[in-house]
């Protein structure tokens, strides 16, 4: 890869980064703040990336292509949604680390619905926020929040999967291969 393909690729980190640096010159606190801030957040990245890129190189291995197909596939009715929901909801981690997840997913049959279930699952009603909600907020505060949240991710995961059109879902699912 050449240097103009290298800063095609992160222009988007070379601008923020420039940025950052003129705030630093201008505002030596403020941009001190950011780029504290920067690093923090790249060693959490570094933290969270590696264990689930091996979880996920297990799961490519482990399981095969028809078995996901049959529990998350088209077709897989209440079955694969409830399953798609209870991964999102038991994962760990941010949410930038399930779209490895999703992608695995994908590549592996599971329907472009039940992937969005998963997305929705781990965004919003992750086991340990609801724990921690029930705790601080109460019980009825937790359940009624966890109701409008599943509510709202099957709506959200109905509306795209029925407003995406044949050569949409064709390229979702070849761009995974």
């Amino acid at each position: 890869m050449n240097v103009k393909q290298l800063i095609k690729r992160y222009r988007v980190f070379l601008i923020l980064f420039a940025v950052n640096l003129v705030i630093s010159l201008v505002m030596p606190e403020i941009g001190l703040t950011a780029f504290s801030n920067t690093a923090k957040n790249i060693k959490e990245m570094i933290s969270v990336i590696p264990p689930i890129f091996i979880l996920l190189g297990l799961l490519d291995v482990w399981v095969d292509r028809q078995t996901m197909m049959k529990y998350t596939g088209k077709g897989s009715g209440l079955k694969g949604v409830l399953i798609s929901f209870l991964l999102g909801s038991a994962a760990a981690g941010p949410l930038y680390a399930a779209f490895p997840v999703a992608t695995v997913m994908l590549k592996k049959g599971s329907s472009i619905f039940n992937v969005l279930i998963f997305l929705g699952a781990w965004s919003t009603t992750k086991v340990p926020l609801l724990t921690f909600e029930a705790a601080n907020l109460g019980m009825r505060f937790m359940l009624t929040r966890l109701a409008l949240s599943v509510i709202g991710i099957i709506l959200i995961a109905l509306f795209t999967d029925k407003t995406l059109s044949q050569d949409e879902r064709e390229e979702i699912y070849n761009s995974q291969a």
